[in-house]
């Protein structure tokens, strides 16, 4: 989860769901600082040797309030950029990017969703808080195979951890927001394939 090399990167801003990508390690002078991973490597991990593609969704009003119903919480963003990868002919499912605060301080979460809709992987790749804050890797693990429920919630299926309960809070919110837009777009696509909604995917480099 956490690499050991660090190079500074040009910010890539992505105006979806508070997207803030690009970095390859901290700056931001926060103690005890990690290095993370930038967009393209933490696509490798979550996608080794398969073709990625993002697209653009625009969230319709309709489309909002239903993942906001699904998750129990608001929808700030209308603009989404799923990152889809096929594998071996297949599709290999989608990665979405949530950038929030933690406490006073940015996190961003790069969050996979597996084509049977449930939670693949989890990756930090910014992070600006004490490091001491973030839970051990383990931690993270308990979330993979879970698809979107009442039982995806702290102090449910997800354990609360000493002394990172708000970053816990916090990867708890973004996975449950994550899976509900996934969700809603995920009906709206077996609907509708081609969707006007949709912009045509470009290829990754």
């Amino acid at each position: 989860m956490f690499p050991s090399t660090c190079r500074t990167l040009p910010l890539k801003r992505l105006l979806t769901l508070g997207v803030l990508a690009g970095y390859a390690c901290l700056g931001s002078g926060s103690a005890g600082a990690e290095n993370f991973l930038t967009t393209e490597e933490a696509l490798e991990l979550a996608f080794p040797n398969c073709s990625v593609v993002r697209e653009t969704v625009y969230l319709t009003d309709e489309q909002a309030e239903t993942a906001q119903d699904l998750v129990g919480e608001a929808i700030e963003g209308r603009i989404v950029y799923p990152y889809r990868a096929t594998c071996d002919g297949k599709f290999g499912g989608t990665a979405y990017f949530d950038n929030h605060r933690v406490r006073t301080l940015p996190e961003t979460l790069m969050v996979v969703v597996a084509p049977d809709n449930t939670l693949r992987r989890i990756e930090i790749l910014r992070f600006d808080e004490p490091s001491d804050y973030i839970p051990k890797e383990a931690w993270y693990a308990q979330f993979y195979g879970s698809a979107l429920s009442p039982q995806l919630d702290l102090k449910r299926d997800i354990r609360p951890v000493t002394g990172a309960t708000l970053t816990a809070g916090a990867t708890t919110h973004a996975a449950r927001r994550i899976l509900a837009v996934h969700v809603t777009l995920d009906a709206t696509r077996n609907l509708e394939e081609g969707s006007s909604s949709v912009e045509p995917a470009e290829e990754l480099p």
